[in-house]
């Protein structure tokens, strides 16, 4: 039996090894800025092959959110089965679970049939709009159920009070929200410091004791719609791709700044980031 030119060239010399694979779960943005189409472009630019699990579909654009429509939690379950059966991701990060049942159903899964070596959970709760992205009760689900099974959590200053039950308003409190959460969870902590007042944006980073802050000036721009999802996936790219977690943390937040830094004029309300911008190297 001859072979077919398809199947030559696929077995050629010429043919790409296969890139590391990292999963997101999380829902979908219709605007294209947020969610799993944020995360897929920032696995792209990072090199790795990105597979997906949906747990919710919104309609939304620049202007905000005009409606949620959640997956069944067993359907949720059966995406997350199926690509860690065959495509078996190194990474994974979640962003929008929606509601306590899903919450509970991706933690049973990762726990128990499909486990993954990193998880950075993004503990999306409120959309850059304003809109609510997790129900009333999901939050001792998030809490209780899915933080412990972390590698990283990334939460920014209104994620890190509702999680707490206390303001987390300056890099004081995002501190001790930094430590209060590490020892809950037994996880690194990314405190996000974009919503701090001021013209400087802090960045914290605790783990096994150790402390890594970032200060930046704050970017200016109309753009920031999926900050939080781009810097998440950066991570967990960069955490795929076997880099250590503080490095992939630093490469994570300066793509996150060149592409909020790049963010193209889309829409009439928060804009998109401009996920095309080139990967950095070494700090330094």
């Amino acid at each position: 039996m001859h072979a077919t030119s398809t199947q030559l060239a696929a077995a050629g010399p010429g043919r790409a090894s296969a890139p590391p694979v990292a999963l997101t779960i999380a829902g979908s943005d219709s605007g294209g800025g947020a969610g799993i189409q944020a995360d897929l472009k920032t696995f792209q630019a990072f090199g790795v092959f990105g597979t997906s699990a949906i747990t919710a579909i919104t309609a939304q654009n620049t202007l905000g959110v005009r409606g949620v429509r959640t997956v069944d939690p067993e359907m949720v379950r059966a995406q997350i089965l199926a690509v860690v059966e065959d495509l078996h991701p190194a990474a994974a990060k979640t962003g929008m679970l929606a509601e306590a049942a899903i919450i509970e159903a991706v933690a049973d899964t990762l726990a128990g049939e499909a486990p993954i070596p990193s998880l950075v959970v993004d503990p999306v709760m409120v959309a850059a709009s304003g809109d609510s992205l997790l129900a009333a009760g999901a939050e001792a689900a998030l809490r209780e159920r899915l933080l412990p099974l972390a590698t990283l959590v990334t939460p920014n200053l209104d994620e890190a009070s509702r999680l707490l039950g206390r303001p987390v308003l300056d890099v004081q409190a995002m501190r001790s929200a930094a430590s209060d959460l590490a020892q809950a969870t037994g996880a690194a902590i990314l405190v996000k410091g974009g919503h701090l007042k001021g013209d400087v944006v802090v960045d914290l980073l605790l783990q096994e004791g150790r402390w890594r802050e970032w200060r930046a000036p704050r970017i200016e721009t109309r753009g920031g719609h999926g900050t939080g999802c781009t810097l998440s996936a950066a991570i967990a790219a960069g955490l795929a791709l076997g880099r250590p977690l503080e490095d992939a943390v630093d490469r994570a937040i300066r793509y996150t700044r060149a592409a909020l830094a790049a963010a193209p004029e889309l829409g009439s309300g928060t804009g998109p980031l401009e996920h095309r911008v080139p990967v950095p190297g070494d700090a330094g």
